[in-house]
Formats: structure tokens, C-alpha cells, sequence
């Protein structure tokens, strides 16, 4: 979350001893003077990062109007007060992907890199204070004069935000620098949180905790789930301009004291997996689109399409989230990179989305269409939502007659079955030298172009590829899509998107590649409203290493794809679609696997307009390890196929939702299949799904049996657990055998961390297996409930 441009924090005045300091400021509205009070205090938190044995406290600094009038609250928290340190980069260059060592290798590295000043604004309290706001800058958790120890986008720096809002309503205690407790009793209550990428981060990151008294937002170039920030698909990836940052280098580069936090900050070294790039337990605890049901807050999101630092599904993804539960919200999309919009109404547009949720003024902003969105011209369109609800997916279908020269991109079909290869070169070249000479062969990329284009299109949203590929001669790869505008002086590159082959089947875990067999990579590109002029052609570029995004093996990885099997789906107004549609069902909807076996059911196409088309079919929602083989893969709408899904030995029991798709020239169509695989229980496995609440300050206990296990229990037996708790550290997991031996699975670490869903794994051979066995979960502290939602025991 870099900014182009800083401009250093003006601070609010901090008085020894709390005394009030009386200022003076115009008042822009009224051309007056008005009296500010000015003061720092520190309010209390409920954590303790840094491990001392006291609770953290947060520094604000508050600018309010004198008398003895209560006011709302605007308020930015930020990790930048002080300025930035430097911190060391992790090395991009490596001579092979580490993820390929999950299944064999491996590699790593670090390089120096130099910060900019951080970017605050300056303008809050001189504009909001005079219109009867108090205006508090927080400094955020671990960073500038605050206590404890920042942790890049956890829980912990989400509740050293909430603990200023609570102390503003009442609930929390502040002191100041003498020692003595502070209220705000010049608060209402009400507040509105504001901010630039980190400081944006804050208060998405605060609203969807749900705390009392958060009544507006306005995230500018914010980020709404870290995964997405440093990994896509799991490949590890930069934010723009930052290569090799991750959220240990953030944490280093705001740390207030590196020293007492130097453990904390190793833990993210640890924790975030520069190897495998899944989305694991450490993204899951900083994905603030889990919570979005819990948003009350009035959002209003802005975004520049041209943000490459916060990319712009951050804030497609959030806007998403808060529609589908109905937050009150509005959204600006400018043509600037990382920061705020450049509009002579930007303040008081700001000033009216607070003074309608924090003081009630029905001021016309809620009846306004929800969607502005700025072009290349410097033009703002309004729509009635985002995207554009004009816009319809276009399905443009690769096709190449050439194992070498440029293909092409059509709405009707595809051009041969040839197959295409290239070779990765990207340690060396960048992106806008690989999409460059696009009506020549180059032996480091694949280019498809559509014809020149009739008329004006635009495109408004997410665009998506899917590939079919094979890596032929290592074991994992980088693979890049690129959407470029050609016709111009120059190629354009509209956007792009990135996906490890490995992470095939979902960003959760990767699974082997084997070298030489072609898999289907489906992935979405950043979202993007971008017109095409007429006369332009779109086109689709495959690389595989992005320089400036992705980790840099060294160069010769052998990459090959399938044109008549790929396509780019983008959403388009302005298009003429294919005439014709279709229809898809499964039957049975549903079924029973066992691990290590097949199931089938069959796919009926029909169609409903038109003439029939080809359709291609994918299924995703597999469980790990499972494979799906359609026969056959393509058919002409009107025909069935039989999928088949092969389930791994150690697929685990559960109800998994199958998505079914059908692929058509111009549209897609799903359908729905149900795959249960139950517990196999040949009496050495068994498991719980009974949901066990766990209040604050107590122990429960769940059980199952296991009779008639025919062997003895294994040295490497597992205890898969799914606890859901909001502080780990809170608790102490134990299983507990049938002759009462006690096996501690987890020790209170994990600090605020949300939820325990791990597995592990025991040495039971020494305990007979039959009878009665508990997992046991205590809670060993206050404010922080939970359940257990299921575990299981595996002696085999």
C-alpha cells in the first residue's frame, strides 16, 4: 500500500498532561473563527501483542470544537505517523519456484529496498472540525506512539482500531500522559472512518468486526482480503512498484519497536509461506470478506483503475460482498493509480456520506446512483451499480493455425486443434515488451487478437481466462494472462491476472503438476472499466514469469497450451452476441463417493434457441486430490456426457457442492451436483459434526466411539479439529483417550488469531483403540466465545 505521492502528517498538538489547548481555525462554511481543542490520549486496548504482561494502548490525537456541544467523530487510524523504517525485501530472483519443491526443490533470497515517506492527509481537521466534527488520528497498533507490535491486517490491529470507537461511546478507558483517565464525554458517539491504503485497510478491516457506534466508512485505495494483496492464485506476488515486499517487510517498515517485537514479526516470516502460495489459516485471519454480514457501517468505496499497488479486486470483491448484504453503499472509480480522486466535490461529497449516517441530515447522497465511474478522457459516467449493468459476458474462444504464429480471438468458434508452445523468459523481459510486434511469432509468449472491432465497446468488470496447459519440463510454473488493446501508437495492457497450476482446483492447497499433461486454468483477471475504440482489437497475451508481479525462476520453463480449449471472457456493452441458447442439468443432482473410488452422473444439454453450439465442461468444488473426466469433454448443445468423479484414498467425509459448467460461444450455464462422501468406518474412523458451544471461561467436551477397529491404532493417527473461536491464544485443546490419557493438541498459542481447522497428528500405538475418546477445548479467558463445529479421529 505505497503511495506515488506523500505528504507528510500535520499532527495534532500533544499537550503534557492532557490539558486541552485552545486553537484557532476559519471556518470555510461560515468564513468564521472557530475555537479547536486539541489533545492526545492513550485508550486502552484488549490485547497485549507485545507479550509484557499489560494491556496495549493507542495513542490519538484529537482536534474538537470548544464548548460543551457533543459532536460526531472522524476518524483515521494509521500505521504511518511516524514515518516508515527500512526494511529489507525478499529476493524475487529465484532459480526455481519454491512451490516446486512441495512435491521436490526449493529456493529463497532477500534484497534491500528503500521506502518512501508515508502519505497522510492533512485536511481533516481544518475542514471537518468547522463544520461541527471532532476529528481523531490514531496511531495504529505496534506502530508510531502506540504499545505493542503491528501484525500486517490481523485481528489485533482491527481491535486496536474498535477500542477508539468504544472509547468514544463509553466502553473502553483512555488515559493521558500523567496517567489519569480521560472521557469523551464530547462525543455522540457516532463515527466515520477515513484513510488512504493502509489507513483505508483500517477501517474496512474495523467494519466488518461489527462494532457499536461505526456508522460510515470511506476506504480509499484499500484492501479488503491481504491474500489477494501478496499472493493471486497461489503464486506469490508484489504489489506494483514493491517486488519482493510481503507482510513481514510491511511490518518491519512500521514497527514503532523493533526490538521488543522481533519475535512477533518472525512469526509472520513464518506464518505467511513464501513457498506454496496457498490461502492458508494466516490469509483466512485477515480476509475481512468472511464478515461482510456483519457490516453496519454506510461504505463508500473509491478506487483508482489505474491502482496497481491495491489491485483492483480489492475493491470489486468488497463492493460484491456489501451488496449481497445490502450495505448501504456508493462507489468512485477514478482514472488516477494509488490514491484519492482528483474531483473539486471529493470533501464535500465525503462531508455529505458523514453528515447523512453520523448526523442524520437527509441530504438527497442515499438516492444518487450508487456508481461514478471516471475514462480516460477525465469524463465521470454515472450508473446505477457497478458494473455497469449493461454490460453482458462476451465469450471469446483461441484459435491458431500455427504451432507458432499469433492466433486469434472470435465470438463463433475456434480455429484448429494445433497446439502452442513457449518458453519463460520473463527474469529478463517485462510484460510490455512481451505484448509488443504482435503479428510475429515470439518464442516467450502466445498473442491471440480479435478482429478490428465495428463499433465502441467497453468493458465494465472482472474478465476471466481459461486455459488448458501443460508445464513439460518443470514441475511447477508461473502463467500470466495479459488483456491488451492493440491498433493504437502502442499495445495497451488493460489488465491482467496470474495463477499457480498448481492451485488448479482453488487457492486453499496445491495439488502435483505433472509434467506434460494439460490441465484447464480458470482464473479472473483484475476488474476494469476500459473502453475499446472502435477500430481496436482485443487481444489476450500468455506469459508465463510478469516481472514486475511475480517470482523470477530462471528462465527455460516449457509451457504449451491448447487454443481450441481456451478462452477470455469479458464483460462487454456494446457487442453483438450470437444468436442461440442453451440449457445444462445434472441427473442425478446428487450422490455418495467412497475414498478411492468413482462416482458418475450424467449431464444433460439442451437446446432452448437457436441453433446448437459447442459447449465445453468444467466441474470445480472438488474435494483435495479428486478428478473430474467428462466423456466427452465438448458437446453440441442437445447432447449428454457422463461425468465422473474419481475420489483420492484420504478424501475426508463431507457434503462437497459441485459446480458443473457449461461453456457456450457467447454465455456460460451451471448446474448443481452434491457429492457426499460419508465416514468409512471400518472401526478405526469416526467423527463428530455435533456443534458444541464454547463460552467464555470454560471447558466442554465432544466425543465419538471407535468399536471394532481391527488393528492397532497408528503412530501417526490423526485429530482433524474445526474449532471456531475469535482468539486462539484463549485456548487449550486436548484429546482425551478412553483410559483417560490426555494428548495436548494446542497451548494457547496463536494469539488473536481467528479459529483453529488443522490437523494432527498422535502417537496412539500405545493406547488400545476401542472405547470412548473426547476432544476437550477450555476456554481460559474472557471476552471471546466460540464452538466446536466437528472433529474427527483417524487411527489408521
Amino acid at each position: 500500500m505505497r503511495s506515488p505521492y506523500r505528504v507528510a502528517l500535520v499532527a495534532a498538538l500533544v499537550v503534557t498532561g492532557g490539558v486541552p489547548l485552545v486553537t484557532g481555525t476559519a471556518g470555510a462554511r461560515e468564513g468564521a473563527t472557530t475555537a479547536m481543542l486539541e489533545e492526545r490520549v492513550y485508550v486502552e486496548t484488549t490485547v497485549d501483542t507485545d507479550n509484557n504482561g499489560r494491556l496495549d494502548r493507542v495513542a490519538i490525537d484529537i482536534s474538537r470544537p470548544a464548548g460543551s456541544t457533543r459532536v460526531p467523530v472522524v476518524f483515521e487510524h494509521s500505521p504511518y505517523v511516524k514515518g516508515l523504517n527500512t526494511a529489507p525485501n525478499h529476493n524475487p530472483n529465484v532459480d526455481r519456484l519454491p512451490q516446486e519443491g512441495l512435491f521436490g526443490l526449493n529456493a529463497a533470497g532477500g534484497v534491500d529496498a528503500l521506502r518512501p515517506a508515508p502519505d497522510l492527509p492533512d485536511w481533516y481537521d481544518d475542514y471537518f472540525v468547522p463544520r461541527g466534527y471532532a476529528v481523531v488520528m490514531g496511531h495504529s497498533i505496534g506502530t508510531g506512539d502506540s504499545d505493542g507490535c503491528p501484525s500486517t491486517g490481523d485481528r489485533n490491529e482491527t481491535l486496536g482500531a474498535t477500542a477508539v470507537i468504544d472509547w468514544l461511546n463509553g466502553r473502553a478507558k483512555a488515559y493521558n500522559a500523567s496517567g489519569t483517565e480521560v472521557q469523551a464525554s464530547w462525543s455522540t458517539g457516532n463515527v466515520g472512518m477515513i484513510g488512504i491504503s493502509y489507513n483505508g485497510t483500517l477501517p474496512n478491516a474495523v467494519a466488518a468486526s461489527g462494532v457499536a457506534g461505526l456508522k460510515a466508512i470511506v476506504p480509499i485505495a484499500a484492501i479488503s482480503r491481504w491474500y489477494d494483496y501478496y499472493r493471486a492464485n497461489g503464486l506469490v506476488v508484489a504489489p506494483g512498484g514493491y517486488q519482493g515486499e510481503d507482510a513481514d517487510v510491511l511490518a518491519k517498515a512500521v514497527v514503532g519497536n523493533a526490538s521488543r517485537c522481533s519475535g512477533q514479526i518472525a512469526n509472520l516470516t513464518r506464518d505467511q509461506d513464501r513457498v506454496s502460495g496457498d490461502a492458508t489459516a494466516f490469509w483466512q485471519q485477515r480476509d475481512y470478506l468472511r464478515d461482510a454480514n456483519k457490516v453496519t457501517a454506510g461504505v463508500f468505496v473509491m478506487h483508482g483503475q489505474a491502482d496497481w499497488n491495491v489491485k483492483g479486486q480489492q475493491y470489486a470483491q468488497w463492493w460484491e460482498a456489501l451488496k449481497a448484504n445490502n450495505v448501504p453503499r456508493k462507489i468512485w472509480l477514478h482514472r488516477g493509480g494509488h490514491g484519492a480522486p482528483s474531483r473539486s466535490d471529493y470533501q464535500a461529497t465525503v462531508l455529505k456520506w458523514f453528515d447523512y449516517h453520523l448526523k442524520g441530515i437527509d441530504n438527497g447522497i442515499m438516492t444518487e446512483p450508487k456508481a461514478e465511474v471516471q475514462f480516460p478522457d477525465g469524463t465521470w459516467q454515472r450508473f446505477a451499480d457497478w458494473p455497469d449493468p449493461a454490460a453482458r459476458e462476451a465469450v471469446f474462444r483461441f484459435g491458431a493455425t500455427s504451432a507458432t504464429a499469433p492466433g486469434t480471438l472470435t465470438l463463433n468458434g475456434t480455429g484448429g486443434d494445433v497446439k502452442q508452445t513457449f518458453v519463460d523468459n520473463g527474469r529478463t523481459t517485462n510484460a510490455t515488451s512481451l505484448v509488443a510486434s504482435p503479428d510475429t511469432a515470439n518464442g516467450s509468449r502466445l498473442v491471440y487478437r480479435s478482429e478490428a472491432l465495428p463499433s465502441q465497446v467497453k468493458l465494465s468488470g472482472t474478465p476471466r481466462v481459461t486455459l488448458r496447459m501443460a508445464v513439460e519440463n518443470r514441475k511447477d510454473a508461473n502463467v500470466t494472462a495479459l488483456l491488451v488493446e492493440y491498433g493504437g501508437a502502442s499495445p495497451v495492457i488493460v489488465t491482467r491476472g496470474w495463477i499457480d497450476p498448481q492451485n488448479r482446483a482453488g487457492s486453499g492447497s496445491g495439488q502435483a503438476v505433472v509434467q506434460g499433461q494439460e490441465y484447464d486454468l480458470t482464473f479472473a483477471l483484475q476488474p476494469k472499466d476500459h473502453v475499446f475504440a472502435a477500430g481496436r482489437r482485443i487481444g489476450l497475451v500468455v506469459i508465463s514469469t510478469d516481472y514486475d508481479y511475480t517470482l523470477r525462476p530462471t528462465a527455460g520453463t516449457q509451457l504449451r497450451l491448447a487454443p481450441s480449449q481456451s478462452s477470455v471472457t469479458i464483460p462487454l456493452t456494446g457487442v453483438a452476441q450470437p444468436s442461440g441458447d442453451f440449457s445444462v442439468a445434472v441427473s442425478p443432482a446428487g450422490g455418495t463417493g467412497m475414498p478411492g473410488q468413482t462416482t458418475t452422473t450424467t449431464v444433460t444439454t439442451a437446446t432452448t434457441s437457436g441453433s446448437p453450439q459447442q459447449l465445453n465442461l468444467t466441474a470445480t468444488g472438488l474435494p483435495t486430490g479428486a478428478t473430474a473426466t467428462f466423456t466427452p469433454a465438448t458437446v453440441t448443445s442437445g447432447a449428454q456426457s457422463t461425468l465422473s468423479i474419481a475420489l483420492a484414498a484420504n478424501t475426508q467425509p463431507g457434503n462437497y457442492a459441485v459446480t458443473v459448467r457449461a461453456q457456450g460461444t457467447s454465455t456460460a450455464k451451471t448446474a448443481s451436483y452434491t457429492l457426499q462422501v460419508p465416514v468409512v468406518d471400518n472401526g478405526c474412523l469416526n467423527r463428530n459434526d455435533t456443534r458444541v458451544p464454547i463460552p467464555d471461561n470454560s471447558t466442554v467436551e465432544s466425543s465419538l466411539r471407535i468399536s471394532g477397529c481391527p488393528q492397532a491404532p497408528s503412530a501417526t493417527s490423526k485429530v482433524d479439529v474445526d474449532i471456531e473461536h475469535t482468539y486462539q491464544g484463549d485456548l487449550v485443546v486436548t484429546l482425551v483417550a478412553p483410559d483417560n490419557t490426555t494428548y495436548v493438541l494446542h497451548n494457547r498459542t496463536g494469539g488473536s488469531a481467528d479459529n483453529i481447522v488443522r490437523s494432527y497428528t498422535v502417537n496412539l500405538s500405545t493406547r488400545p483403540a476401542e472405547g470412548l475418546w473426547k476432544l476437550r477445548v477450555q476456554d481460559a479467558a474472557t471476552n471471546d466465545v466460540g464452538a466446536i463445529r466437528s472433529w474427527a479421529l483417524n487411527m489408521r
